[in-house]
Parts: structure tokens; sequence; C-alpha cells
């Protein structure tokens, strides 16, 4: 018999009893791939739906081939064809982590099967322009199966864009005799497979054909979604009942303690779908959804007002000094004065970036303040240090405000103290601050994510032998038994102007003020900030009563008649 010790080091390098339990379960599939172990190959059929946006035509000015080719008619799957061999695929993973990646991989190893070679790219798209590829075994999907978010190829945030990127990618391809590219990734990483796509559609070869490239839909905000066709970005379900799990445990302690008010902050920087998930899971006295902030135009003082007003009103009509509130991420970026300040900003640091840089930090603050209008101005000034010093912060990447970096719940606890002290200096407010940002991206996957990410992979792996490129991986019906379907990326773009050019862009999936999913929040949040209803939804379950549980946004707003995914 084994010691302690022993039994102890056999659970290290993702051997715990949870992780040996995991890689077990069973994932259901699409009635169209018939088992997981040895799926069918599939044929695709058009299907009605032909997508395409404002910028139809410079669209398809400028990507030929590939909406030639597809039509930007949306793919269902179709019957079952013969086996395809030969296939040389790459894999790589694009923009942050989320619980799932390994599934995708998994499931396009599976659909190539023996007779084709997968590679794997470490390190995400940097990789595949440094040609860092490997063979995936199959030893290697039954190590990673159900386990994990990126962890065994890694990612990165390089965007390929420049005609010297475009030719590392074409000699990666020339070297590894590659055949197709699948990109794992949000927005942003699939407008990438589009463009490279197209770049690629002919003349890599030594026959003169090209390279197909496929994307598959990656991000726990959940902005890359699409009414009827693409239900959920992989990584949400996860990050949201991981998100809520804790949000569920902070109610169950206000409650027990009875002194705090917790601002809680979401990740989520676009879009509040995460937000409004955890909200509509937990049932929270306050959630605050930027895009409805946007929409009536309210102030920051206006929030503030809502926020205080609704601190007195529980103590005074139920003796509650408790509660939460939800606050998305992104927010500052949605309140109509910080948006105008933020853009001046913006203009004003790209401006003045050497002189400002030169600057000790104490004098920065009013060096730029001197540079904006004089409602800016004032608005700058009137604001914490704490917020300030990260309003002028280095940008991303990408050109954007780093707006995880700024304490928002901050920001939003000492305004609303200001206000109740001005409104009902009686009435106590004791607060607890947090934000749930990177515990939610990487976790174990829920089984549903498990399973929408195989049959994703399944999905990418099908197109690749059916010789399609410049598509996007979906699986619909998610309550129904699941439909394998390809979007056309073309048919998502639009033109965009970004650092002074014209860019092509998939725009990200905002909430809707509108949709079901909000109407039934807005429906209840008032019940839920006079009394204490909150709900805890407990830890994620891969096995157990809530095991099959689909995001309730999605389903309130696919109109589905019940909570329990159905797949196969």
């Amino acid at each position: 018999m084994s010691t302690l010790n022993e039994q102890l080091i056999s659970t290290e390098a993702h051997r715990s009893i949870f992780e040996n339990e995991v890689r077990k379960l069973p994932l259901p599939v699409c009635k169209a791939f018939g088992s997981a172990e040895k799926p069918t190959l599939v044929s695709f059929v058009n299907t009605d739906k032909v997508l395409g946006t404002k910028d139809a035509a410079t669209v398809a000015a400028a990507f030929p081939n590939t909406v030639k080719a597809s039509a930007n008619t949306v793919l269902k799957a179709g019957a079952a064809t013969a086996a395809v061999t030969g296939k040389r695929v790459a894999v790589l993973f694009s923009g942050g982590p989320a619980a799932g990646g390994h599934n995708v991989l998994c499931g396009i190893k599976r659909m190539l099967g023996a007779g084709n070679t997968v590679f794997g790219v470490r390190g995400g798209p940097k990789g595949l322009l440094e040609g860092k590829l490997f063979e995936v075994t199959e030893a290697d999907v039954q190590k990673i199966l159900n386990t994990g978010g990126f962890d065994f190829l890694g990612s990165d945030r390089t965007k390929i864009k420049t005609p010297e990127q475009f030719e590392q990618v074409k000699k990666t391809c020339i070297d590894h005799k590659l055949d197709a590219i699948v990109i794992v990734g949000g927005d942003d990483s699939n407008t990438n497979a589009a463009i490279l796509a197209e770049y690629l559609y002919t003349g890599i070869k030594a026959d003169g054909s090209g390279v197909q490239v496929i994307g598959a839909p990656k991000t726990i905000d959940g902005d890359l979604q699409i009414r009827g066709l693409l239900p959920i970005s992989f990584g949400f379900d996860t990050a949201t009942r991981i998100y809520a799990e804790m949000v569920g445990n902070i109610l169950q302690d206000t409650a027990s303690s009875l002194k705090y008010w917790h601002f809680i902050k979401l990740m989520g920087r676009s879009a509040s779908h995460v937000t409004i998930e955890v909200a509509l899971q937990t049932k929270p006295a306050f959630t605050l959804i930027s895009e409805e902030i946007a929409e009536k135009k309210l102030s920051l003082a206006a929030i503030v007002d809502q926020i205080a007003k609704t601190v007195i009103a529980r103590y005074r009509n139920k003796s509650l000094k408790h509660g939460v509130v939800l606050v998305p991420e992104g927010v500052i970026e949605f309140i109509p004065e910080m948006n105008a300040l933020i853009a001046e900003l913006n203009d004003a640091l790209a401006h003045h970036a050497d002189a400002f840089a030169k600057l000790p930090e104490a004098d920065r603050a009013a060096f730029i303040q001197s540079k904006l209008s004089a409602d800016n101005a004032r608005l700058l000034a009137s604001l914490p240090g704490y917020v300030v010093k990260m309003l002028l912060a280095e940008r991303d990447s990408h050109g954007n405000l780093q707006v995880s970096l700024i304490p928002t719940e901050l920001l939003l606890i000492d305004m609303t103290r200001a206000r109740i002290k001005e409104l009902d200096a009686e009435v106590p407010f004791n607060t607890q601050n947090h934000f749930l940002g990177y515990e939610g991206r990487c976790g174990a996957p829920t089984l549903f994510d498990a399973a929408y990410t195989f049959n994703l992979g399944l999905t990418a792996g099908a197109l690749i032998l059916a010789g399609k490129t410049g598509y996007m991986a979906s699986i619909n019906g998610l309550t129904t038994g699941g439909e394998p379907l390809a979007i056309p990326l073309p048919g998502l773009l639009n033109v965009e102007r970004r650092h002074g050019k014209d860019e092509y862009v998939i725009e990200k999936a905002l909430v809707k003020t509108d949709s079901p999913a909000m109407q039934y929040f807005i429906s209840r949040r008032d019940v839920w900030a006079a009394d204490d209803l909150f709900a805890s939804p407990g830890p994620r379950q891969l096995w157990g009563p809530a095991a099959r549980q689909i995001p309730i946004s999605v389903a309130l707003n696919d109109a589905a008649a019940t909570l329990e995914f159905k797949i196969g």
C-alpha cells in the first residue's frame, strides 16, 4: 500500500482526484456526429440565411475569394460523407484564455482521426509567426480532455496585420506543409481569421491552392454571439458560474453578518453579459448594466443617487444594513460624461505623449488637465486621485483604456457614502469591495462548456475535411439536440475607424435592453432591491442536479422551454 506522501505526489501535474474523474466524463455530441469516440464526418449544405452588414459591398471588394466561395451563406451539417486523409492542421489559441479551450482541440483531433495530423501552436498567434508547432497525439487528448483553459498551448494577443507578418504565416504554412489553421478566439481573433482566410486562399501550396482558415468562438465576456446562429461564446458559462458562486457566498455572508454592503466588479470590458447573468443567478440588491446607462444617458451622479436611495430604502423599510451591488468592469466608459472625458484624454495623451512621459508623476494630472476642455478639466479635477492615476495610465496594446485597473467600485462607494450623508445621515453604510476577474477564466469547464467546446471542435474539424475556409464553427439548438453550423466570417465584418484608418472588425454583441433576458431582469430588480431574495447557485457541477444547466440569459433570449441543455 502506498504511503500518504506517495498518494499526494500522485495528484501533482493535473492528476487531482477531481481532474482524474472529469477526464472520464462522457461527452454528449450532436446527432449529426454520432459518437464522441468515433465521430461521423459530415458534409455541409446551405441554409437560407445570408449574412451581411452595412459595409457588405466594401467587405466583398476586400475579400473577393472568400465572399465568392461562401456567398456569405450560413451552412449546416448535412449527410455523412466519406473519410478524408492526409490533412495537416494547426490549432492556436488567441487572446485571453477561457475554460473549455482544450476540448476544442480534442474535438478537432477526434474528427480528423488517425488519417490526418493535428499540430498545436505554442504561444498563440506569435507562435504561428515563429513556427512553434508540435504534433498533438491521442495521448495528449486523453490528458487534457475536460480540463483547463489554454495552458496546454498557451496564448497571446498578437494581431497579425502587417505584410511582414502575413509572409511569416505563409512561411510557417509552407515549412510545415499545412492545409488548414484553426484560430480559437474572440471577435478580434475571428476578424483575424477572416483576413487570413482571404490572404491564404490561393498560391500557398505547390499546386497553387491555399490554406484553409476556420474560427471558433471564445470569450468569457459573451460579446461574441448572434441570435439564432451563435447562442454564446464558450467560457462564458464556466466564468459566470464561478462568479455566481462567489457572489452567492457573499450574499449569504451579508445576511449572516448583517453589516456590510459589498460592491463587486465583474469582468466584462465592453458588454454586461457577465453581470446580467450573475444577477439572474443570484438576485442581488442592485446591479448596474452598462448598456442601460448609456441608453438612458445616466450621469455618474444619477447612478450614485440610485444606489444611495436603495441603501436608504432597505434600511428604513426593512432595517437591512447590508446588500450587494454588481458593477460591470467597463461601466465607466458607458457613463456619458466619463466617456467624453476618456475620449478627450486618449486624444490628449496621444498628442502630448513625449512631454507627458518626461514629467514627474505628480505633475502629470495638472499638465493633461490644461489640455482639456473646461467641462472635462473640471470633471477630471473632481475625481479621486486613485481614479485619475488609472485614467492616465498607459493604454493597452489596442490603444484602449485599461478599465480593469480603474477601481470603479471604490469610486462608487465613496460617492454613495457622500450622497447618503446628504440624504439621510443616520443610515449606516459599511462597505467591502471586490473584483472578480481572473478567477473565472480558466476554471475546469462546466459540463455545458465541455460539451459545447468538444462539439465546436468536431464542427471545425468537419469543415476542414469538407474543404471549407473563412467560416466560424457554431452549435445552435442547445436545448433541442444541437445543430452544427458554419458562419461565414466575411458576413460579420464591419468597417470601423481605428488609429486613424479603416479596419475590418466583428462588432461586439452588447446587451440589448429590449432582450428577453434584460426585460426579465428589469421586471424583478425592484423586488430584489426591497428585501433579501438572493439565491446561492452553489459550485459548478459536472455531475448532479445542476450539471446540465445552460446560462439563464441564453435560455431567456433563445425562448427556450427549459434551462437544461440537450445535445445529441
